[in-house]
């Protein structure tokens, strides 16, 4: 074995170097943050039961069809405002209970930046201006709905059946990969 020559030495260092800057790309996605995804759903609808459906063993079809047994609409039980964290982020989140009685978390004009793993996360941490806010979102407790589906536009997050919704007060829009909130919501029972 000879020894290393200069050049062989650059060339070890050249490719370190390329796998450090390649692994830094795939882990940061900073191309990310110039691709907006648009989402555009509209506020989910349940199926009317049919009369057939809705008639429980041992009562007529008659019972069934009055009124009383038609579940009313979606109806919104609590609201906010997003604020910016990390990355500005403005918008408005609803908790909406539907006929069928589930509740969809619904977040209505969401404009904020792309980014890698960004997450929609339900929790119990108080929503606070400032970089004071950013992190704390994982320090209590917390429900990860799901991966934010777009960046921007409207969508919804159907929420566990067996939420307790009363011991969550804010909405965070977080980043797992960096754990930094890029906006959060402060939700107020209606």
């Amino acid at each position: 074995m000879g020894r290393v020559t200069k050049r062989q030495w650059w060339a070890g260092a050249a490719v370190v170097a390329a796998v450090i800057v390649g692994a830094g790309l795939v882990w940061f996605e900073p191309w990310a943050l110039w691709v907006d995804e648009t989402v555009n759903e509209a506020l989910p609808s349940v199926a009317t039961p049919t009369a057939k459906q809705a008639v429980p063993t041992g009562r007529s079809s008659s019972a069934a069809a009055t009124p009383s047994a038609v579940p009313a609409g979606p109806t919104t039980v609590a609201r906010g405002s997003f604020i910016s964290h990390e990355h500005t982020t403005t918008g408005a989140v609803k908790i909406v209970r539907l006929a069928d009685g589930t509740h969809t978390l619904r977040l209505e004009g969401l404009d904020t930046s792309n980014g890698p793993d960004l997450r929609v996360w339900l929790s119990d941490a108080p929503v606070k201006e400032g970089r004071a806010g950013w992190g704390v979102f994982d320090d209590g407790k917390y429900v990860n709905l799901a991966k934010l589906k777009g960046n921007k536009g409207d969508q919804n997050y159907p929420l566990p059946a067996d939420l307790d919704l009363s011991g969550y007060t804010s909405v965070s829009i977080w980043c797992d990969r960096f754990d930094v909130s890029f906006g959060a919501a402060e939700i107020v029972r209606t």
